[in-house]
């Protein structure tokens, strides 16, 4: 009987001779650890902070057990364990004091968020400051950009996001991530940046965002939920993924240096594409939502928290992704010290 053809040269093998039992390399920590295909490391992460005014503050998120929202004294005292457990980056997101229809606070250069960097970069200065670049945590609508006749307009919200991103490069951060998705932000910033002196400075698009339910959690941490409406004239349709390729590629094409997929788990086909495809550095937000139903079940027993929190992590790096954004930082570097 004439041999099947088998992949990968093998087709002169017999049955006999083909037959292999894949499980031998998996009988014992040490050959499992041998031929492991991902290995997940404290340096793949980027651990996301909320900063509000005041000091002594450090308010635990309700829908987001062991996450806070800390005043600048707390977030340096975070900054210092972040760095002490070997993760190189942290992400900021900022609640201010007041909120208006512009998201005012977010272009001063006394805002949350340039306070904290300034502060950061003096006292933790080899730790990578991140900065989120958006208006929603700002305005008293709750949405990402300027509302003209209830329509979230893309170039005057352009406008205020570029003015944001230089006062976050002004005051320190090492790098800025638009995450408003509006048509064209990533290259009026990098415009900005470039004239203004800082052309060594990266920008990390949130290049493909798609408008999920998995953010609940999130709106709680950043008081950023929507007055009216929703999201889904800027942010993607669940459904889409040619519509992803096309947005990571303009925002390439515009001067992005890291291009994100968010959310991380319905995505990983996403992200698995984008890697794929444009070989660029590739950035995977584990959302909120994503966090906190491992949280909840992980509470009431019914899942190891730990065992899912890796293996979820570890998918989200097999997909393709290069750097991780999650909550689950500190806990997953914890865990692979001691191990």
């Amino acid at each position: 009987m004439q041999n099947e053809k088998m992949p990968n040269g093998f087709s002169e093998l017999t049955a006999t001779e083909s037959f292999k039992r894949l499980r031998r390399l998996r009988m014992t920590d040490a050959f499992r650890a041998m031929v492991r295909e991902t290995e997940l490391s404290t340096k793949d992460f980027i651990y996301p902070l909320f900063v509000v005014p005041g000091s002594g503050i450090r308010r635990e998120v309700g829908s987001m057990p062991g996450v806070y929202q800390l005043s600048v004294d707390e977030v340096l005292r975070e900054s210092v364990d972040v760095k002490t457990l070997g993760i190189p980056a942290v992400i900021l997101f900022g609640i201010p004091e007041h909120k208006d229809e512009m998201g005012s606070e977010a272009y001063s250069e006394h805002g949350i968020v340039q306070t904290a960097v300034r502060a950061m970069k003096k006292e933790v200065p080899e730790l990578v400051v991140i900065t989120d670049v958006c208006l929603c945590e700002y305005t008293s609508h709750g949405h990402c950009g300027i509302i003209r006749d209830n329509e979230i307009v893309n170039d005057e919200s352009i406008e205020l996001l570029t003015k944001e991103a230089l006062t976050h490069a002004q005051a320190g951060a090492d790098m800025v991530a638009p995450s408003d998705m509006f048509d064209g932000r990533v290259q009026a910033i990098r415009r900005v940046l470039d004239q203004h002196g800082f052309p060594n400075l990266p920008i990390m698009s949130y290049a493909a965002k798609y408008a999920s339910g998995f953010y609940g959690p999130f709106r709680e941490a950043a008081q950023s939920t929507p007055q009216f409406g929703d999201r889904r004239s800027h942010q993607m349709d669940p459904a889409n993924s040619e519509e992803a390729i096309r947005e990571v590629q303009q925002d390439i094409l515009e001067g992005a240096d890291i291009v994100m997929v968010k959310p991380a788990l319905s995505y990983l086909d996403v992200i698995r594409r984008v890697k794929d495809q444009f070989g660029m550095p590739t950035a995977a937000y584990n959302v909120s939502g994503e966090y906190s139903m491992i949280k909840a079940a992980g509470r009431n027993g019914w899942i190891d928290e730990q065992r899912v929190m890796m293996e979820v992590l570890t998918s989200i790096k097999r997909a393709g992704a290069d750097l991780i954004l999650t909550y689950f930082a500190k806990d997953a570097a914890k865990l692979l010290r001691d191990t």
